[in-house]
């Protein structure tokens, strides 16, 4: 990987707990590693996978620095740092970039609901006050109530270290509309696994994935059949992976993931309110496809 690239899979790691609902800093360094091992090219620390709204900033901190420390120099560490008020966002990505991370996701501004020109001057603002240090913008109207137009991101990859988006719109018209207005070397990652394959097929280069912490191998395979003209092969891994991808989707995300985890014997714990832990049903709906994948043993 060059220093401005995050790679083809990067994995939005979930944070992992202890019984008392404390974060478990030695199952997130374990749980990194194997990540690592197993086709992650990049790792996003407290994103929406890892319930960043519900960890403190000292939480925060501590898992930045266990994971870089724990994965080195093998692959690219993203902090989750992006937030609805523009000078928090400042000061807390000042501060990893001093840590030595190797980049940041910010989201749009989720509640308060900026219009784009605020969309524009927030993330500007932000990559003007940390030098080099490498930005992926996140837009995910989904959960924040506010989408990111083409023409405002296309406008925020001309600067120097803003060098990638994580589009999770779920929109293929909208992320098409961004590879024509921006310069190749901006990066487009798919924010949904599902659409990782069509995404690449509009110039994408790879995903921000949940499923990764399963599949991660299954997933660079893809994209490198896709990338080597091979695109039977990439559509048969696609269909394959399918039904993993929409039932770690079944409810809330990370509420799947984690329960995939522990069935898979990673104690990773549950997740904090107001999430809630998954339903009996639900927990055998993806059991079963775990099965199926043979990603669990069957009984």
């Amino acid at each position: 990987m060059s220093e401005q690239t995050f790679g083809n899979v990067i994995t939005a790691m979930v944070t992992p707990f202890d019984k008392e609902g404390n974060v478990n800093y030695e199952v997130a360094e374990k749980l990194a590693i194997h990540l690592v091992n197993n086709g992650s090219d990049g790792l996003l620390v407290c994103g929406t996978t890892g319930e960043s709204p519900t960890l403190s900033w000292s939480e925060k901190c501590q898992l930045f620095k266990v994971v870089k420390k724990a994965v080195g120099d093998k692959a690219k560490v993203l902090a989750g740092t992006g937030g609805n008020s523009t000078q928090h966002v400042i000061e807390m990505t000042q501060e990893v970039a001093r840590m030595g991370l190797d980049g940041s996701l910010q989201v749009v501004p989720y509640y308060n609901k900026p219009p784009q020109e605020g969309l524009y001057e927030h993330f500007k603002k932000i990559a003007e006050t940390v030098g080099n240090f490498p930005i992926m913008l996140y837009n995910i109207p989904g959960r924040t109530g506010a989408n990111m137009s083409p023409e405002t991101t296309a406008k925020l990859a001309e600067i120097n270290n803003i060098i990638a988006i994580k589009e999770a719109s779920g929109n293929l018209e909208q992320a098409c509309k961004i590879r024509r207005m921006t310069d190749s070397s901006f990066l487009i990652y798919a924010g949904d696994d599902f659409l990782t394959l069509p995404l690449l097929t509009v110039g994408g280069v790879g995903v921000v994935s949940v499923s990764s912490h399963l599949v991660g191998l299954q997933m660079q395979e893809m994209i490198a059949a896709y990338n080597h003209q091979q695109g039977s092969r990439a559509s048969e891994i696609n269909v394959k992976l399918f039904p993993l991808f929409k039932v770690l989707f079944c409810t809330t995300n990370p509420i799947p993931i984690k329960a995939a985890l522990n069935l898979q014997g990673w104690d990773v714990g549950g997740v904090r309110l107001p999430l809630v832990n998954i339903s009996e049903t639900l927990k055998q709906e993806v059991k079963l496809v775990l099965e199926e994948l043979s990603l669990i043993g069957s009984k």
